[in-house]
């Protein structure tokens, strides 16, 4: 089932009291994403208890109070981001003077934010309700006008709409995941697969081909029908997919033991979805990653911050390590997922390293190897991060 919904009237101080922002809506930049271009590169960082904003020269330009461990993701238009609080997904503006927004894109439990062109999906975990809308239309306190998909059931999933309109979303139940099912724009379903156990991690390859992370492969739709591509283990997980629209391949984390405790992984996979093949690359001895840890190149090649606190960049075809070199101090993995660690974002050629260990985030040339930029003592510990 799908609806589509207008514009939404602005929610007002019930969503700044709950989310306990102390922004005021009157200062909330309203001008075109152009002029956000031209304020460069901004970094939205969490901590406990405050949502930051810095500039390209990593200067602190905001600083908003916000409650509980909160998720940030890039709303797809090089200027917003959206946060997520208990009402749903609300709308940060990064650019001029940066502000949160009384624009919230409702949801029951937010989860995944996915962008892919101009089109972005937001998924529900509390009702399995996917949200998209057309991101360029993003301004000010208005929201744009969006269509609101049904699951069949509430459960942590994950939507993408390709560029012929085609949502693929999760099928699932709160207890477990199964596979994805594509649906045209009136919402009637195309296909299905449910030959993906525990769905997670998704993203499009170059030719709008779209792959999906599975325990023991990864499930691929192109050209209108679903095709398994198996683990080169019978126990494979990529939970955490990065694409690029370049290639055919898709980097993510790997797991071949089921019984492995903590956060930290090894190996990294490789899903080319042109030739039907997965490729398995180790890190180098004794190094570990989570999902945080992952991003692709400016040549689409694989980057991982390991903790042994470097930068490591790896072939996406082949997975030969191609460089190293040093950002931060070794760490240890979390205890929680949520817990703050180490994080990687890419923008171009510049990697955006988290540093909880000395409040601080680096910005590294991937092209030199070297550091261009560090903040001062940030206010909090850093967290999540997203770049627009």
């Amino acid at each position: 089932m799908t609806k589509k919904t207008l514009p939404l009237a602005l929610l007002g101080a019930a969503a700044l009291a709950l989310a306990g922002c102390s922004a005021d809506p009157s200062d909330t930049a309203s001008t075109p994403t152009a002029e956000a271009a031209a304020d460069g590169t901004r970094i939205t960082l969490t901590y406990d208890g405050g949502l930051l904003v810095l500039d390209e020269d990593l200067q602190v330009v905001a600083d908003d109070a916000i409650d509980g461990f909160t998720r940030v993701n890039p709303a797809g238009d090089g200027r917003h981001v959206l946060v997520t609080v208990p009402e749903g997904f609300r709308v940060l503006d990064t650019a001029a003077d940066p502000a949160l927004t009384d624009a919230v894109f409702p949801a029951d439990t937010g989860g995944h934010a996915v962008v892919h062109g101009d089109r972005t999906a937001l998924f529900a975990d509390g009702t399995g309700d996917v949200t998209t809308f057309d991101n360029t239309d993003l301004d000010g306190d208005e929201l744009p006008e969006t269509t609101t998909t049904k699951s069949d059931a509430a459960h942590h999933g994950v939507a993408i709409e390709l560029q012929d309109g085609t949502l693929l979303t999760t099928i699932g139940t709160e207890e477990s995941r199964s596979g994805v099912r594509a649906l045209d724009a009136d919402g009637a379903e195309l296909a299905r697969s449910e030959e993906c156990p525990n769905v997670h991690g998704e993203g499009a390859v170059e030719g709008d081909v779209a792959v999906f992370g599975c325990t023991d492969g990864a499930l691929v739709y192109q050209d209108g029908a679903f095709e398994k591509i198996d683990a080169p283990t019978e126990y494979g997980r990529t939970g955490n997919l990065f694409t690029t629209e370049t290639s055919p391949v898709a980097v993510g984390d790997y797991n071949d033991d089921e019984d492995s405790e903590g956060y930290l992984l090894r190996q990294i996979a490789l899903i080319d979805a042109d030739a039907g093949e997965y490729r398995v690359a180790d890190m180098p001895e004794g190094v570990g990653f989570t999902f945080r840890d992952l991003a692709r190149g400016p040549g689409d090649e694989a980057v991982v911050l390991g903790s042994d606190g470097s930068l490591h960049t790896f072939d996406e075809t082949t997975g030969e390590q191609l460089d190293s070199f040093p950002v931060i101090d070794a760490w240890e993995g979390p205890t929680e997922w949520q817990d703050a660690h180490p994080a990687l974002k890419v923008a171009g050629s510049v990697a955006y390293v988290t540093d909880p260990a000395e409040r601080k985030v680096h910005a590294v040339d991937l092209r030199s190897g070297k550091t261009i930029a560090s903040s001062g003592a940030l206010p909090g510990v850093p967290n999540e991060i997203a770049v627009a």
